[in-house]
């Protein structure tokens, strides 16, 4: 807890930042978060991604977080649902059909905020991207969309520490609605004995307000996620590029622990598809005392520097070198890193092959 959110949102202009877990000191740096789960392999936030990633090692898993229309927090990227469950073949939910303006983007489908969690739990998960990853849309319409709760019991029953790093989605957005997430997020890691800097958990958001209000919440760490362009839904004023800059990070780092940059931001790519040599992002937020967590490593060429993709025959789906990807970005320093396939990921930080 730091600054009043008056006084931050100021300085942020261009112009100027059940079961107890047991607190945990940090693995081998960097950390491997499953973003989303094991979203190259299963359906992305659900259990089974879930408890698949943490079976292959990872540190942390990274569920998404969105309300109900009865207040209850689940998992999914976005609260339009359409593309990642069976909402739209069910004809009981029709008429939920509606277009709305979210961060000032109209935006028509299906919306967590319509509906009842008993209602969500009759909606099944289904593969984003099915023409990269057709294995995980094998599993389409097998497994249930999970609540905040039953994520926190996941992590607690394994027989080792293992973290959370939740992200508020749009938050701005449910606040407008009357459903803000901040107050409900932290009473509820609060009464599941996740209330300190040790502990395993880490909150994040790409707006500014809802970190600087929960830095007034909690003494859970906190970070914030910056894109490779634009500006936060809830600071226009301030883009992400200024965020990014000496100034920019110590302001950061008056709310904030971590910030976690789109990985271009840490190392571009030339006009051959390949990494240049990385840039000062890495050293300047650790010297302002952030914690740098680069998004997203996806194992599949489509998403690979052109250099790291498979030779065999070129498919876009085809895994390619991640791990030497992630080793490149290890070598730039940073702490931690999203990785939507864990074994290329920690087989990179233990300098082994990849698999």
């Amino acid at each position: 807890m730091r600054y009043p959110l008056l006084s931050l949102l100021i300085c942020l202009l261009p112009a100027c930042a059940t079961m107890a877990p047991i607190p945990m000191s940090e693995p081998t740096s960097p950390l491997i978060i499953a973003h989303r789960g094991a979203s190259s392999e299963l359906p992305e936030h659900t259990l089974e991604a879930y408890q698949r990633a943490i079976d292959q090692g990872a540190d942390y898993i990274e569920p998404d977080l969105v309300m109900t229309r009865d207040g209850i927090l689940i998992a999914r990227h976005e609260n339009e649902i359409s593309g990642t469950t069976n909402v739209a073949d069910l004809p009981e939910f029709a008429d939920r059909r509606t277009t709305k303006t979210i961060n000032g983007r109209q935006v028509t489908g299906w919306f967590t905020e319509d509906f009842t969690l008993a209602e969500i739990r009759t909606l099944r998960a289904r593969e984003r991207i099915a023409q990269l990853r057709p294995a995980s849309a094998e599993h389409n319409d097998q497994y249930a969309i999970p609540t905040l709760a039953e994520v926190i019991a996941l992590v607690q029953r394994q027989d080792r520490t293992v973290g959370l790093m939740p992200e508020i989605k749009t938050p701005g957005y449910f606040t407008s609605i009357g459903l803000g997430m901040e107050e409900p997020l932290a009473r509820q890691l609060r009464e599941a004995g996740y209330a300190s800097a040790s502990d395993p958990v880490m909150i994040q958001s790409f707006e500014i307000s809802p970190l600087a209000a929960l830095d007034l919440m909690t003494d859970l760490r906190l970070v914030q996620l910056i894109r490779p362009r634009g500006a936060p839904a809830d600071a226009p004023d301030t883009s992400f590029a200024h965020m990014t800059t000496p100034n920019g990070l110590q302001t950061i780092a008056t709310y904030a622990d971590a910030v976690a940059p789109h990985k271009s931001l840490i190392m571009d790519r030339n006009s051959a598809g390949e990494l240049e040599a990385p840039g000062p992002l890495v050293a300047d937020a650790q010297a302002a005392g952030l914690m740098v967590i680069a998004y997203t490593f996806r194992p599949e060429n489509y998403f690979l520097p052109a250099n790291l993709r498979t030779r065999r025959s070129g498919r876009e789906a085809e895994h390619g070198d991640m791990a030497a990807e992630v080793a490149a970005f290890i070598a730039a320093g940073i702490d931690g890193l999203f990785a939507d396939y864990v074994p290329p990921a920690i087989a990179a930080r233990d300098g082994q092959a990849a698999e």
